[in-house]
């Protein structure tokens, strides 16, 4: 268990996911830099979260939702938890809603941008918004949804037991990467054109100067051979 002081960003899941060297910039070294997927995705989020609840007959939609696991060291914000109405027999595990009749089953949903496909910092994201619900309302949550804004369109996940060990090990994973307080060396590949953060990173450049070095380290070993082989002789 974790203790209130050492609870981590759970949207720093995502980033850790996505890249490493990403996650130590954002969460060690406090930079941040935006850009259009950025941007896109924040009005997103705020429009989410401005919508207020919605109260329909079967269904409560809670929106901006404070979330936190003592047991992950996670806390954050869910974009939208639904919960619908369990109708009576039908055995599933529910909660119950102050003044409100009934059991509830929380479906968490998490808003992105851009169009349809399962990634897999999402996915681990949502889970671990889901096991934040099930240890603040005792209660299971065994599937949730990613909204995609571009499409308007849900990708339906179910929290099954590989998705929630791997969840756990993102977030073991995300405290280790912090505690350390050491950046990840620059790796360059196609998804660093994405990044908010491609001008703070400087990967290219990180790639030249471990090029240098190695260069470097060969040179010196290549002289210091040849200098005592000369003493030798």
């Amino acid at each position: 268990m974790y203790d209130e002081d050492e609870l981590l960003p759970i949207s720093g899941l995502q980033h850790l996911l996505f890249c490493e060297r990403r996650a130590a910039l954002v969460h060690v070294e406090g930079l941040w830099d935006d850009n259009v997927f950025t941007v896109e995705g924040t009005i997103l989020h705020d429009r989410a979260h401005d919508l207020g609840t919605e109260v329909r007959s079967d269904l409560r939609i809670a929106r901006g939702l404070r979330l936190r696991s003592l047991a992950l060291g996670l806390s954050g914000m869910a974009d939208v938890v639904e919960f619908h109405l369990l109708a009576r027999g039908e055995g599933a595990v529910g909660v119950s809603l102050e003044g409100v009749a009934g059991l509830w089953r929380p479906v968490p949903v998490e808003y992105k941008r851009g169009k349809l496909r399962r990634e897999e910092g999402y996915v681990i994201q949502l889970c671990a918004q889901a096991l934040c619900l099930e240890e603040m309302l005792s209660t299971s949550v065994r599937r949730g949804a990613v909204f995609y804004g571009k499409t308007r369109r849900r990708l339906e996940i179910d929290f099954d037991g590989k998705l929630r060990e791997a969840t756990k090990d993102a977030a073991a994973g995300l405290h280790r990467l912090i505690e350390s307080g050491v950046t990840p060396a620059a790796r360059r590949g196609p998804k660093c054109e994405r990044c908010s953060l491609l001008e703070k990173c400087l990967p290219a450049l990180q790639s030249k100067r471990r090029s240098v070095s190695r260069y470097l380290a060969t040179a010196i070993s290549a002289a210091e051979g040849d200098a005592l082989e000369r003493g030798v002789a």
